[in-house]
């Protein structure tokens, strides 16, 4: 499975983009004008990290071999939804980073390369800390329990504010 321009570019989601998640909507929105494709469902071919940061807030972390594989789901996309995507997840401001993974394709051990969403590599580590190096396989409607809205979150404090706070807490 390889991104071309007809199929746009591969994502893998495995949190708030996901279907019956707070912001699949945006998903939604971009297969009705014909800027995304769901593909089917997913998982990481190698273990890496899924915690919740602030808010229940999921974060993938780039730490091949630790936590367990991952399970998501595939969309291409087309440019205009990748800058879409890329402006949710902060990528210009350093919340996350759109970066490689390895996901496992199920067709005589196809493997195929596509993108995800990555914790920002400024605090991606202090979040593996803070969750006692602990991840899980998949965001589902336990791990999101709690889980706060953008538009319900305190709006005097940056994203990364509330990043900083939540590693910097106690327990």
């Amino acid at each position: 499975m390889v991104a071309d321009d007809k199929t746009g570019t591969l994502v893998f989601t495995y949190g708030t983009l996901k279907q019956g998640f707070s912001n699949h909507g945006l998903i939604q929105d971009m297969i009705s004008t014909g800027d995304a494709v769901f593909l089917g469902n997913y998982q990481t071919l190698e273990k890496l990290p899924l915690v919740c940061g602030p808010y229940r807030v999921p974060f993938l972390i780039n730490l091949p071999g630790s936590g367990e594989k991952v399970w998501g789901e595939l969309y291409a996309v087309s440019p205009r939804a990748l800058t879409r995507m890329d402006e949710l997840e902060g990528t210009s401001r350093g919340h996350y980073e759109r970066l490689p993974v390895a996901i496992d394709g199920g067709k005589d051990g196809e493997v195929s390369y596509v993108e995800a969403y990555y914790a920002h590599r400024n605090y991606a580590m202090e979040l593996w800390k803070k969750n006692g190096e602990r991840g899980f396989s998949s965001y589902t409607e336990k791990e999101a329990k709690g889980y706060v809205k953008r538009k319900d979150r305190p709006q005097n404090l940056t994203f990364l504010d509330q990043i900083r706070l939540f590693v910097s807490s106690l327990d």
